[in-house]
């Protein structure tokens, strides 16, 4: 074993006390650390989750129509004059100009990994005297399974649209009184109507959602929302979840189409996340530097504590360069050690913390994310944590004079 190494080792058993105490501090401060991360990013993906688990990532749709000058006119003191007024017009469900080959251009962009062709609207679905205003949806099953999964959310039937099939929410299909098989008919404002067959019947996790959506083929939306042969929206999905808003900018610059991001549309919980974020930094931040002070000082007391056992080997020709690593080879010691007691610490506390509450269906009402990674920034951190720490007291160590720590003590 090395020489400062075999040092390092001796100093910290001589003083076991200190040595467990700071262990134990510094676990402390790395589990603090390990249950925070964990619990934040689990809540945070599931919190992103939840919001986009049933929405795409990124909404292409055509541009609105433009706000036209309108000129009326008004009674003046010199007579009837006219007058300038800015009117902006009703907004009505339109087509994507040329929405094959936008398609096709957004399905080459970078970072995209599924784009969807979708007719929607509003509609009403009636059954007997019963009726319910709906959202209709018309998708190709194929593409649009690459956006939301529906097959993985259905309570019963089987995913598909063909012809005049139709899928529903849970929450629909039980104020109507439907199931699988039975008939549905959808009218739109306009006062074309349709009759549909019930194929499948989905749970999306979400009340208004179960009520509202209903699915159909894309040729059937088509045609009772009047865009014979047109998309009214692209649907598209991202390598990576906090990468949308840059894609939809590129979208928007390429095709001219307004592109609306999940990141957009739910502005106000990226602010909630981000700050969330921010002070689970500050509190590992002031963690970490009570971790830093702890092993400063217990080091430099070890300093005083040992300062004849430097002296002499100062005076048997240790270099001044050995002596600092000795300490710094404590620090080190301790940060690592001291990370493994957290590890171990804070796994335990986040998973008992998991394990207090359940959701109905088993899940856990405060996930945590553990892993590898986590595990391992926590161990470099504490261990670089404590070289930092060790600097201080073996520059000090470093400075004593020999002789007058042989003689004085």
């Amino acid at each position: 074993m090395p020489f400062e190494w075999w040092m390092a080792l001796r100093f910290l058993r001589e003083g076991r006390a200190q040595t467990a105490l700071i262990l134990g501090g510094i676990g402390v401060g790395v589990g603090v650390i390990i249950f925070l991360s964990a619990l934040i990013t689990a809540l945070q993906t599931s919190l992103i989750e939840r919001t986009t688990g049933t929405q795409a990532q990124i909404v292409v749709r055509p541009p609105e129509d433009e706000v036209r000058p309108l000129v009326r006119a008004v009674p003046g003191p010199g007579g009837i004059a006219p007058a300038p007024r800015i009117e902006r017009p009703p907004q009505r469900l339109r087509s994507i100009l040329n929405g094959t080959q936008a398609m096709a251009a957004i399905a080459r962009l970078p970072r995209v990994t599924a784009v969807a062709p979708t007719v929607a609207g509003p509609a009403f679905a009636l059954r007997g005297a019963a009726s319910s205003s709906i959202a209709l949806r018309g998708v190709e099953m194929e593409s649009y399974s690459r956006i939301l999964d529906l097959a993985s959310r259905l309570t019963s039937g089987t995913a598909r649209l063909r012809g005049t099939d139709a899928m529903i929410g849970v929450e629909l299909a039980k104020d109507l009184g439907l199931g699988v098989g039975d008939k549905l008919r959808i009218a739109v404002p306009e006062g074309r109507r349709q009759v549909f067959s019930i194929t499948g019947i989905f749970d999306v996790g979400n009340r208004d959602l179960n009520k509202r959506w209903v699915f159909v083929s894309l040729r059937s939306a088509q045609t009772l929302l009047g865009l014979a042969g047109g998309i009214s929206t692209l649907e598209v999905k991202v390598d990576e979840i906090f990468a949308a808003e840059e894609v939809a900018q590129t979208i928007h610059g390429r095709t001219g189409l307004i592109a609306d991001s999940w990141m957009q549309t739910n502005s106000q919980l990226l602010t909630g996340l981000r700050s969330q974020s921010s002070s689970s930094a500050l509190i590992q931040v002031f963690v970490i530097l009570a971790v830093a002070l702890g092993i400063a000082s217990v080091l430099i007391v070890s300093v005083v504590q040992k300062s004849r056992e430097i002296g002499i080997l100062r005076a048997m020709g240790t270099s001044t360069r050995r002596v600092v690593r000795i300490f710094l080879i404590e620090g080190a010691i301790l940060g690592l050690g001291g990370s493994l007691v957290g590890i171990a610490l804070g796994s335990a506390l986040a998973l008992f913390f998991a394990s207090l509450a359940k959701n109905p269906d088993g899940t856990a009402t405060f996930p945590v994310a553990l892993g590898a990674g986590l595990f391992l920034r926590s161990a470099a951190i504490a261990t670089a944590v404590g070289l930092l720490s060790a600097v201080l007291p073996a520059r000090r160590a470093a400075r004593l004079d020999p002789a007058e720590v042989i003689r004085y003590g």
